[in-house]
């Protein structure tokens, strides 16, 4: 037996090491074991993994990946291995033969970080419920196993656990013999795939099932076994008839236009606390934050959105699952395929028909956001280790790849498109891909050479943008109309144009009344276009890229900036509607318009605004325009303008209604930047029937500005002392303002205490919505002083939060962009550890960039 400590740098796998393995090993196939026998007892911290490897080889050596507290014992062939050499993540495995059996016995410990084997305990009822989470590489937390996507495998799992738990895997159980207290599941030998898609699923979770039949125009049919799984004290929220209704329309969507039946058995989703991420594709057992079974009821536009969820997380099964990229410099094959087709089969078959809406105004910010930052990339990206692939995780790879997707869908056309994918998946079905496989695919089905395109689009870095130059006569008639673009790739520095396929809708405003006047189709290739047909026409609003069909950011032009501020909820239809408040967005926070003037038009058109979706958003961006994007001497007095908007709105609406309840989250958002009325956001977080998660937004809002004690804050966890209720409870009393709550959220931090993600996550949030930005600004130096500690003794995932979380909010009037000390003091820290690992580096200059976006639009103030 060996045991370890943890070698951070032997955590990190390179892309060259990886390929070099895959020309050694083929072919492999796993048997593995996992004892949960112990799991519920919280002195137990380890449980036994057993795999069984069997694989062929061409070389002499190789390793295998495994993270383990101890090896019990370990054979290779037969004879034992030599351990030794192991490094707590990495074990030497020669000398190999033609054909080859590894068998590993190993104590691999619970986590309560999100990745490999979570394991936590519900305070109501002390029921232990596991899961796992792999993606990238952390299934070797829980068994052996070559770590990499392209070495995909056949796997047997197998799992002793209590009897009257659930286990649930990747598929169909095939056998569950019992033994006494315990039972042994044994589940299905699952089709090929890679090692980070391995799922398990453990405890007495709470289950519901369904069955949905899919028949085809040529006879043929096929049933699929439909779960639903979630903690028992979150059974009452399980939506089950949404779910498994918006799961069955897009299982016959998929099926329709993949042309590949679904290739994975049954279809079970697993909803869990603690999670990292939103949810993940594991084929057969799909993982979810269980913050989308809404507690207390959810808005259609709420709902809307889990359903694009289950939609996108539904598109893996067959862009990420069945066909996988070979590296993860192919990410974005699966991620950016996966948020398309969220949207866009949300937008097609379902009873959500705001798909396109949502990407438009909510998602694309997210893109658009990162794209501008000195750590952007390019769609496909490079990718030398496993540390830069966590870090792409981003807006690039999803939103950014999405809207290109989408552009590349109105450039070949939608029926091509999904030829194209059709042909994709009958080539590359179980196996591994690359960019070039999908571009020989689109260029089969579409008859177009897609290489420039491809090179324009994807393999450049940064946003186009597109600007309107427009001139009127003294009438304010339209004499000349053209579009510009300009762009630089910001990781080369070289200016970039590429090819554009869009309408720009042109309005005119008579008496109060906006109408439309036409909309111009336009193929943008070169600097710019001339629009003739504008020509003559008393445009008062301009709307590029109106029905959202490429990716860009947009500007309006001074006559259309002044026609939105007293028009814009009446522009039709809604979608062009939403790229109207993105382009007005996208303005504010790159310091092109001051966020007054966006706080103006949010008082005058949100109570106009008849799309919950877009006003869902917009209650969202109200608050970030006055907490980010506002100096803090006017922030109260703005926020109290726009809570009183969202106030007066919430008592006009039924209670219980969607729109009460979108009003009462602007509430909740604006409550926090101001202490005025707050009787009146007392009152609402006291209302009987307010969805539990949105009365914690409320009183976090109240806890922010001081307006409401511990003892306050106290009474509203008797009302809820449940898991969930502990979280939001923790960070209420972690937002409480004034500098001695600051520095006890630090200490707790970064005082070395073991505590789950979920209540690392709250602490953060509450440490960033002080009533000063001097509550946080006095712990710079500790800051500094902590990021090299904090990515050597954390998990990669943790110490992101902890560098993006702690870092000093700032605000204009203690300096502007060359002179604040924040940003000096960051820069400075950049220039002396230019040597730090590349991720860190990485990390630290995201959370510069933040900040200072932050500035330079308090600076257009």
């Amino acid at each position: 037996m060996v045991d370890w400590t943890p070698v951070t740098d032997a955590l990190n796998l390179t892309q060259s090491e990886c390929a070099q393995r895959a020309s050694v090993v083929h072919a492999p196939v796993y048997a593995i074991s996992i004892d949960l026998t112990h799991a519920a007892d919280p002195t137990a911290t380890t449980f036994t993994s057993h795999t069984t490897l069997i694989f062929d080889a061409t070389g002499e050596s190789t390793w295998l990946d495994l993270v383990a507290d101890s090896i019990e014992s370990a054979t290779l062939n037969g004879q034992p291995i030599d351990t030794s050499g192991y490094d707590g993540a990495r074990l030497p495995l020669e000398p190999l033969l033609p054909h080859n059996t590894v068998d590993i016995t190993a104590r691999c410990a619970f986590r309560n970080t999100g990745d490999g084997l979570h394991r936590f305990t519900d305070p109501q009822d002390n029921n232990t419920y596991l899961y796992t989470h792999f993606e990238p590489t952390d299934a070797r937390r829980m068994f052996a196993c070559f770590e990499q996507p392209d070495l995909k495998a056949q796997f047997e799992v197998s799992v002793t656990a209590p009897s009257d738990w659930q286990v649930r895997s990747n598929q169909p159980a095939v056998a569950s013999p019992a033994q006494g207290d315990v039972t042994v599941t044994r589940f299905g030998r699952t089709p090929l795939m890679s090692t980070y898609l391995v799922a398990l699923a453990a405890g007495p979770y709470a289950t519901t099932s369904d069955l949905h039949v899919i028949e085809r125009a040529d006879g043929s049919r096929q049933e699929i076994a439909l779960g639903l799984l979630c903690r028992q004290t979150m059974r009452e929220y399980l939506d089950e008839q949404d779910i498994f209704t918006v799961t069955k329309q897009g299982l016959d969507f998929f099926d329709e236009h993949f042309g590949f039946p679904y290739p994975w058995g049954k279809y079970d989703q697993v909803f869990v606390p603690e999670y990292n991420i939103g949810a993940m594709e594991n084929p057969g057992l799909v993982s979810w934050n269980e913050n989308f079974l809404y507690r207390g009821g959810a808005t259609k536009a709420q709902r809307g959105q889990r359903a694009e969820v289950i939609l996108h997380e539904m598109s893996h099964m067959w862009f990420g699952d069945l066909a996988t990229m070979q590296w993860w410099d192919g990410l974005w094959l699966k991620e950016s395929f996966a948020d398309l087709m969220g949207y866009q089969v949300a937008q097609a078959a379902t009873d959500y028909p705001d798909g396109w809406v949502q990407l438009a105004l909510g998602r694309k910010q997210w893109a658009y956001t990162e794209d501008q930052m000195p750590t952007t990339h390019p769609i496909v990206a490079t990718i030398p280790d496993l540390e830069a692939a966590r870090q792409n995780f981003d807006g690039i790879s999803y939103a950014k790849g999405a809207a290109t997707l989408k552009q590349l869908s109105t450039y070949v056309g939608t029926d091509q498109f999904f030829a194209g994918a059709r042909a994709y998946f009958a080539e590359h079905a179980y196996g591994s891909t690359t960019l070039d496989d999908l571009l020989t695919a689109m260029e089969g089905a579409s008859g177009e050479d897609l290489r420039d395109w491809a090179r324009a689009w994807w393999q450049t870095s940064g946003p186009s943008h597109l600007t309107p130059v427009v001139t009127r006569d003294g009438d304010g008639a339209i004499t000349a109309l053209r579009i510009e673009q300009h762009g630089v790739d910001h990781v080369t520095g070289q200016g970039i144009l590429r090819p554009h396929r869009f309408t720009v809708s042109l309005f005119a405003l008579s008496d109060g009344s906006l109408q439309l006047l036409t909309d111009l189709p336009v193929t943008l290739t070169e600097r710019s276009v001339a629009l003739p047909e504008a020509v003559g026409l008393c445009a008062d609003l301009i709307v590029l890229n109106a029905a959202d069909e490429t990716y860009a950011v947009t500007a309006l032009d001074e006559r259309s900036l002044a026609t939105a501020g007293v028009a814009l909820a009446q522009v039709t239809p809604d979608l062009t509607r939403a790229v109207a408040w993105s382009t007005l967005w996208g303005m504010v926070r790159d310091g092109g318009l001051s966020a007054a003037t966006f706080a103006d038009v949010f008082a005058t058109q949100t109570i106009s605004e008849p799309n919950p979706s877009i006003l869902t958003v917009l209650a969202f961006l109200g608050a970030e325009a006055v907490g980010t994007y506002t100096p803090q001497a006017d922030r109260p007095g703005q926020a109290a303008r726009l809570l009183q908007v969202c106030l007066d709105q919430a008592a006009r609406t039924a209670p219980g209604s969607d729109e009460h309840l979108i009003w009462v989250r602007g509430v909740a958002g604006l409550a926090a930047l101001t202490d005025a009325c707050s009787d009146e956001v007392a009152a609402l977080a006291t209302l009987e029937d307010l969805p539990t998660d949105l009365r914690w937004r409320l009183t976090n809002s109240l806890a922010a500005t001081g307006s409401w004690s511990v003892a306050d804050l106290d009474a509203q966890l008797a009302g809820d002392d449940t898991m969930t209720g502990r979280t939001a409870y923790a960070q209420a009393i972690a937002s409480r303002p004034g500098r001695a709550v600051k520095e006890q959220v630090w200490k707790a931090l970064t005082d070395g205490s073991p505590m789950s993600n979920d209540h690392r996550r709250a602490l953060l949030a509450g440490y960033r919505q002080p009533f000063s930005a001097a509550d946080t600004r006095a712990d710079l130096p500790a800051y500094l002083d902590g990021l090299e500690k904090w990515w050597k003794t954390l998990g990669q995932t943790d110490a992101e939060r902890m560098i993006a979380g702690l870092f000093p909010l700032v605000d204009v009037a203690d300096g502007d962009l060359a002179t604040h000390p924040v940003l000096t003091a960051v820069r400075a820290w950049l220039l002396e550890h230019q040597d730090a690992p590349s991720a860190l580096y990485r990390t630290v200059q995201k959370a510069l960039a933040t900040a200072e976006r932050s500035i330079n639009a308090q600076s257009a103030y």
